[in-house]
This record gives structure tokens, sequence and C-alpha cells, in this order.
């Protein structure tokens, strides 16, 4: 392989590999080689494995509030084909990558470009480790993982409100059963939450799971966290972010 090449593609991803073999087999399509088992497959296997670490240990690390539920929906989100294929084309993978003779560069499917992108995090963990895989994932998906935390937040309001109390207050919220009402089999419940010596509006919800992200929801919005749209939606405000960073 020319070097040239090698050095090109290097500077791409900002990673220089001691075996260079491994590099041209992690860009090498299997329409472009002989041999299966010299194509990027198995490293694109091995890259799914560590790249799926690497956002779980980092979901973990940076949302000690989150649940296994949450910390799913967020991995799920960023651990996809979309995602790995939009971060080959901003690295311009496809532009590298070695296809057959009956495939142009310029109309690769996004499943070829986000193997290819997976392949790259294999064959520097093999090169490398864990270390600089975790750098090449990290300096390439951005803010990825914060924005899927974000979607995340529109669901799980207790989530973001304990989030905030922990930041702000230093304490956690405290939900109250203020009142319930109906039959055993449909009852409704009236939930308040108290954070730092103050307690907030009171919602009803036909459960006290829905009736506790109401309440944590109205809580958000007193404090000018979230804010309730004329259709509807939710949007958690940058003041969030700011509390994290403190």
């Amino acid at each position: 392989m020319d070097k040239d090449w090698i050095n090109a593609v290097q500077s791409i991803i900002s990673y220089e590999f001691k075996n260079t073999t491994l590099l041209i087999q992690a860009l090498s399509h299997s329409s472009a080689v002989d041999l299966r088992e010299d194509s990027n497959e198995r490293l694109e296997f091995l890259g799914d494995a560590v790249l799926g670490f690497i956002i779980c240990n980092e979901t973990f690390d940076r949302f000690p509030e989150y649940e296994e539920g949450e910390m799913t929906k967020i991995k799920s989100a960023v651990v996809s084909r979309r995602v790995c294929a939009e971060v080959a084309d901003e690295l311009e993978l496809g532009r590298i990558l070695r296809v057959g003779k009956g495939m142009h560069s310029f109309t690769l499917p996004t499943s070829v470009t986000g193997a290819a992108y997976e392949a790259v995090i294999g064959a520097i963990y093999l090169d490398g480790g864990l270390d600089p895989a975790k750098e090449f994932i990290r300096s390439t998906m951005g803010d990825r993982i914060a924005d899927a935390a974000a979607s995340s937040h529109q669901e799980n309001y207790k989530s973001v409100l304990q989030q905030v109390g922990q930041k702000m207050e230093g304490n956690t919220p405290n939900y109250v059963v203020l009142d319930e009402q109906g039959p055993d089999h449909a009852k409704c419940f009236e939930i308040c939450v108290e954070l730092g010596g103050h307690r907030f509006a009171a919602k009803w919800g036909p459960s006290k799971k829905q009736a506790e992200q109401l309440a944590a929801l109205e809580a958000l919005k007193e404090l000018e966290i979230a804010e309730e749209k004329e259709d509807g939606s939710v949007v958690i405000n940058k003041m969030l972010d700011e509390t994290q960073g403190e």
C-alpha cells in the first residue's frame, strides 16, 4: 500500500499505527480483497464491541444518577449504524475506503461507511490498546453522548431534577403523596416534590410514577430549567449544563 495513502489516513484519524496492516485491513471492504478474512469485517465486529463498551463506560461515569434504562437509551442512540455513518462521513472515510470496481465511494451505503468507522476503532484497539481507542471515539463522537442524554431528559424529568438538586442544592428531591382518589384498580395520585426546603406545586397523575414525573416537570419549570412549548413539547434549558460544570 502506498506510504502517502497511509500517512494521509493516519493524519485524518489522528493516530499513527505501529502495524499499518491493521489500518489497511480496516479500510478494505470485502469487495476489494480476494479473501474475505482480509476484509474489515472482523475488525468491524471487534470495533462495535469496543465502541459499545466505551460509550457505556462514559455514560456510567458522566451520569451517576441515571438508571439502567436511561443509560441503555443513550447507548442505543450513540452506538447505532446511523451515527457511525455520520462520523464516517465527517472523517470522509468513504473517500479513502478501498472498495471493488463495482462500487463507487460517492454512492456507498451508510452500512458500509459505518462499518468502516467501527473497523478503524477495532484496528486502533488491537494496535494500541483501549486508551487510544477511547481517545479516538471521544474526539470523533463529539457531543453525541451529551445530545443523547439531553434527548433522554425529555422523558425522565425526575432524573433531571435529581441532577439539578445534587448540583445546586447538594441534596436530592423528596416526593410527597398528598392525596389519592378512585378505586384500587384506577387510582389517581396527587404528588408534590420538595427540594432544598422548598415545596413545589403538586400535580395529579394516573399512577404514582406518572404523577412524580409531572411534579418533577413542574419543579423544573418553576426553576426555569424546563420550558413547555405551546405544542406541548418540553425543552431543557442550558442552565442544566451550566450547573454540571460547577
